[in-house]
């Protein structure tokens, strides 16, 4: 039973997800979770649901702790898929708790935050990331935390790190985790955190959008929702580093493995011809990026956060992509299918 504190910090946490949620540098489309500990009771965001929305609809699912964790440690395939140990009493909607329930659950703090922070993922995907984070984190309790697969393989990869007093979680090409005791202690760690990481975006020109608009003619293909999302392409550094492959896990996800960039004087239909299928997202060096025009608001809300990772990466800096059997694993993932079905409903 839920006591009143329990309900008031649980309505805490649900208006800073929705801040968090509307906030691009923070988290994308439907990804980053939250959650807060009550009893034996893990109140989580739903998979497939968007933190903007935590004010506006009920997106958060209760969990059984003790079962979950049990599983856990048992290192049991059924930790894997939450869903078995959802409370269903309580979980009128019938949704899935988040693909992360396991890492929320294995935290011992009541309030946990996870967010694809773009200034985090920029170090996290840097071959030398863990040693500029522990420069800027010096004096905090903070852990690194190479990359798995998210659910279970990550959970255990934080168990592997985790010692007494970390409440800092920089997860290797995925985000940041911070926890605390309280919603409000768990916001100012957050700030704090990502203030400490802050990076400046490398300066980019204007897209071309007219040369876009007469490329993108009658192809089925659009401009994206967000005018930021186009530096990846006019960026020749970002436009580089795009073009070695997938850096993160919902890149994979929303858009499709690592990025395709058009040649010299190609057009879209010359590009799909050559690939034999019509990519999510199109960059055209120097020009821009065209969407395909199902493109769901999740594959515009990633793409946008491409171009945010990409332009706060040192130049020089050599990145670690993830590996086709990294890629391969995320793209058949039961889980993540589930989650693009609901965002595909959703848009």
């Amino acid at each position: 039973m839920a006591t009143d504190a329990d309900t008031r910090e649980l309505a805490a946490l649900r208006t800073l997800s929705a801040s968090i949620g509307r906030d691009p540098h923070l988290t994308q489309a439907a990804g980053g979770n939250t959650s807060l500990k009550a009893g034996e009771t893990l109140w989580i965001k739903a998979s497939g649901t968007w933190l903007r929305d935590a004010l506006a609809e009920d997106i958060m699912v209760p969990v059984a702790i003790p079962a979950l964790l049990s599983a856990v440690r048992q290192r049991d395939p059924a930790a894997d898929r939450p869903q078995g140990f959802t409370i269903e009493a309580l979980n009128p909607r019938g949704l899935r708790p988040s693909i992360e329930t396991t890492v929320h659950a294995l935290m011992p703090q009541r309030v946990v935050l996870h967010v694809h922070c773009v200034d985090t993922i920029s170090l996290a995907i840097q071959a030398d990331g863990e040693a500029e984070v522990a420069r800027r984190l010096d004096g905090l309790e903070w852990a690194y935390v190479p990359y798995r697969r998210p659910g279970l393989p990550l959970a255990q990869g934080i168990a592997e790190r985790l010692r007494p007093g970390v409440d800092v979680l920089i997860l290797g090409n995925h985000g940041l985790v911070v926890a605390a005791e309280t919603v409000t202690e768990a916001e100012a760690l957050l700030r704090r955190v990502t203030q400490l990481l802050a990076r400046s975006p490398r300066d980019v020109a204007e897209p071309d959008i007219a040369a876009l608009t007469a490329l993108a003619g009658n192809s089925g293909y659009r401009l994206p929702a967000d005018i930021e999302a186009h530096a990846v392409a006019i960026d020749p550094e970002s436009c580089r580093m795009a073009s070695g492959g997938s850096l993160y896990p919902d890149h994979v996800i929303f858009l499709g493995i690592g990025s395709i960039v058009a040649r010299s004087g190609e057009d879209v239909a010359g590009i799909i011809e050559r690939l034999g299928t019509a990519p999510v997202a199109i960059l055209l060096p120097g020009l821009g990026v065209l969407m395909r025009g199902d493109a769901s608001a999740g594959a515009d809300a990633m793409q946008r956060c491409l171009a945010d990772v990409t332009a706060r990466v040192d130049a020089a800096a050599r990145l670690s992509y993830l590996t086709e059997a990294e890629n391969d694993e995320l793209i058949n993932w039961d889980a993540e299918q589930y989650r693009q079905k609901l965002n595909a409903a959703g848009n």
